[in-house]
């Protein structure tokens, strides 16, 4: 007869721990390992919770930053407003005053430019002129600028008609001509002349337009 081999070769092994023992340790065990599981989650959430705080206190943080810059900016646009009203005022006035003063004229140098052509006994007794437009076109030479009469006496009668040839060839005259001959109402004995003359705006000092030209 053969002889069946046993599957397990020294001592027998025989667990002796009642039933309860062994069920209780599995309940630690499990109980271990939830507990484990809790201070996990626990840890995690405190760590999220934390995170959100930072990131909470880096954003206000950097709110409060933008906040500032933002206030400096708004006191700079606030300044940049005030001066550029002032600069917008300044070029109002100036623009009023160019157009006040577009027909500023030296009235010496015009004047002048009568007497230049009378003969050495003449002399010039009155004047009434009135100054032209604004200046619009580019060559001031074609414009009308200074308009009226002028008055000459003499002690002699002279010929008009040189007289109003030398004055319409003075520059900055766009015309002349007479208009009458008679006595003189200042002196007697002696004779008045009356001419209208026409001047260009080249007699206008554009003191005023060569100024804000500058600016």
């Amino acid at each position: 007869m053969t002889a069946i081999p046993v599957p397990f070769s020294g001592a027998p092994r025989v667990n002796l721990m009642p039933r309860t023992e062994v069920a209780r340790r599995e309940r630690d065990q499990l109980v271990r390992l939830w507990v484990w599981i809790v201070l996990g989650a626990i840890v995690v959430a405190v760590l999220i919770i934390a995170g959100a705080f930072a990131f909470k206190f880096f954003a206000d943080q950097r709110l409060v930053a933008e906040q500032a810059r933002t206030n400096a900016l708004l006191t700079e646009i606030a300044s940049l407003s005030e001066v550029s009203q002032a600069l917008a005022t300044e070029s109002e006035l100036t623009d009023f005053r160019t157009d006040a003063m577009a027909t500023d004229l030296a009235w010496t140098p015009v004047i002048g430019k009568i007497t230049g052509i009378l003969p050495s006994d003449t002399t010039l007794t009155g004047v009434d002129l009135a100054v032209g437009g604004v200046p619009v076109g580019d060559d001031p030479a074609l414009e009308q600028g200074l308009v009226g009469t002028v008055t000459f006496d003499s002690p002699t009668p002279i010929d008009i008609v040189p007289l109003i040839r030398s004055l319409r060839g003075v520059g900055g005259v766009l015309y002349a001509d007479g208009q009458s001959v008679t006595s003189s109402q200042v002196s007697d004995g002696r004779y008045s002349y009356l001419l209208t003359v026409e001047f260009d705006q080249t007699v206008y000092s554009n003191e005023y337009a060569a100024e804000e030209g500058g600016e």
